[in-house]
């Protein structure tokens, strides 16, 4: 990535879509950013949130270090019409990486395929440490981007796992997650499943993407023994997580920010047990015992965003893909 310090590598939304990334680089390239951070050689502040009064539009920075890649970088995120259909709504992420050995600006990229990958692998990652040791049913709620790569990357972490069931009302995003299983899994498929109750009765693990205008709220008393259910976007109700027996998060402190949909009649939040960068590292396990039903809040960490965005950058420029702006000229 030679260049001065006058020019900046933008890499857009068409020069990472064209690059090829394998399920297992992202999982595992997300997976050591967890390790760094868990061994103390990454920085992870709290992110800033603002949002005007009458909720229209969100807006987020996060500023965090890589230590193992030497690496600084800084996310924004910009959400508009949050009152408004999908189809209304604008949204912006970007990501600035530069290199703390150098001093150099490394590049920067539109983010929303960092994100969109990202995320299905922090779930991958939580299912595979919270999985009782037998599971072998997954139960996938949503088919927008999330709900369609979530079956790829579980099995990518959970081999073991036979029968895959998907819950959507939505059936261009049904044959999309259909079509994303059989381009990464050409030997596997999916049941769509109608009843949502019968179905998670039947799931070791189960990951709800759906949208926040979703009806699907899988309770507690719904869930055998030994379940696992991972928040990613909507689709549990707060029971999964009050009567829960462990409780993990990539963050607690994001959580109680991010998941106050998930609160009781009073407002509150359950403490969590554990924080998945300690599990990862192999300092502490989720279960005591086989049959407890554990819940999982996946909230995005930036120092997943910086690694993972890091070797995007990598192979971008191996492939001499972006656009040199002369930023500082």
């Amino acid at each position: 990535m030679d260049r001065d310090d006058t020019t900046l590598r933008a890499l857009s939304t068409s020069d990472l879509a064209g690059l090829d990334i394998s399920l297992t680089d992202v999982v595992d390239t997300v997976e050591q950013a967890y390790r760094t951070l868990a061994a103390g050689q990454s920085d992870n502040p709290r992110k800033l949130t603002v949002r005007p009064p009458d909720g229209h539009s969100v807006s987020y920075a996060m500023l965090g270090r890589d230590g193992v890649r030497n690496v600084v970088a800084i996310k924004t995120s910009y959400k508009h019409g949050l009152h408004a259909g999908r189809d209304q709504q604008h949204y912006y992420t970007t990501l600035t990486l530069y290199d703390d050995i150098t001093g150099l600006p490394v590049a920067m990229m539109d983010c929303s395929r960092i994100g969109a990958l990202r995320t299905p692998a922090v779930s991958a990652l939580l299912a595979r440490e919270c999985a009782a040791p037998d599971a072998s049913t997954a139960l996938v709620i949503g088919t927008g981007t999330q709900g369609r790569l979530a079956l790829p990357f579980l099995l990518t972490t959970l081999p073991r796992l036979d029968r895959l069931l998907l819950s959507g009302t939505h059936p261009d995003g049904i044959a999309a997650a259909r079509d994303e299983l059989a381009r990464c899994f050409p030997d596997r498929d999916l049941e769509v499943v109608g009843d949502l109750k019968a179905a998670a009765r039947e799931a070791d693990v189960i990951v709800a993407t759906a949208g926040a205008h979703t009806p699907a709220a899988v309770e507690a008393g719904w869930l055998k023994p030994g379940a696992v259910t991972l928040l990613v976007g909507h689709g549990l109700a707060p029971s999964t997580l009050h009567q829960a027996d462990r409780i993990i998060a990539t963050s607690e402190a994001q959580m109680r920010v991010t998941g106050t949909d998930m609160a009781d009649a009073d407002g509150n939040l359950p403490a969590v047990d554990l924080e998945l960068p300690a599990v990862i590292s192999g300092e502490s396990k989720v279960r005591t015992a086989a049959e407890q039903r554990v819940f999982a809040y996946n909230s995005g960490l930036v120092v997943t965003d910086i690694a993972l965005g890091h070797r995007f950058a990598q192979l971008a420029a191996e492939q001499k893909l972006g656009t040199e702006v002369a930023l500082w000229r």
